[in-house]
């Protein structure tokens, strides 16, 4: 199966995962990104069984209205059951990178407020420790000099994503050459640098299930915090 194949299956096995959850007042999160887009295009087939979505991202927001799923802000619903997003890479404790999209810190809040966080991903995401793929860092601009010296001191190689800035106005240091054997402190360090706005470690609210595509079809994991 090619990439595309693999990511259209994971998506289609989301929509049979969370099928069961949705009710006329039910609330879905939706994250950002290629995978996740092929999980919105599944949704809108079922979109009559739940009230609406929030959105990681304006992108996500308007994929989402082309297909007349109601869209709300986070600020305005009481919860959200379920989220769905893909990710970068993933550990085996379905701690995560995200924000390759660029949507992490939004990403991250929605994922902080779901019951449930469902992660999309196809196997080559899979790896023993995460770092392979540079880590998204979403930083005030005026702040971005300072930021890359003190991720400079934690061993990582700062890159500015040019031509870029997040929905939130702000800029994304992509650090690569980080070895994460311990992602929740790492995760907690970063943050800790002034001028952060949050980093891409999900690792303190790693993912409940990560459904994984392959050749030889879709693997549910289950967080083994949470089996």
């Amino acid at each position: 199966m090619t990439q595309d194949e693999l990511k259209r299956a994971v998506a289609e096995a989301a929509v049979s995962h969370i099928k069961g959850m949705l009710n006329n007042d039910t609330i879905v999160g939706v994250g950002t990104g290629s995978t996740t887009n092929l999980f919105i295009d599944a949704l809108a087939r079922i979109k009559h069984i739940f009230d609406g979505a929030v959105a990681s991202s304006v992108a996500t927001a308007e994929r989402l209205k082309a297909h007349n799923i109601p869209v709300y802000e986070l600020t305005s619903v009481d919860k959200i059951t379920v989220y769905v997003d893909g990710a970068d890479e993933s550990n085996a404790n379905l701690q995560l990178i995200k924000g390759g999209g660029g949507a992490l810190t939004r990403e991250k809040i929605i994922a902080a407020v779901a019951e449930q966080f469902v992660c999309i991903v196809d196997d080559s995401k899979l790896v023993d420790i995460l770092g392979q793929f540079p880590l998204p860092v979403e930083v005030i601009p005026m702040a971005r000099s300072h930021v890359a010296r003190e991720l400079v001191k934690l061993g990582g190689a700062p890159e500015y994503r040019h031509d870029f800035v997040t929905d939130n106005g702000n800029i994304i240091l992509d650090v690569y050459n980080l070895d994460i054997q311990q992602p929740i402190a790492l995760e907690s360090r970063i943050n800790d640098i002034v001028g952060v706005v949050c980093n891409g470690l999900f690792a303190a609210r790693p993912a409940d299930v990560l459904l994984v595509g392959s050749d030889t079809g879709v693997q549910q994991i289950n967080n083994p915090r949470n089996p």
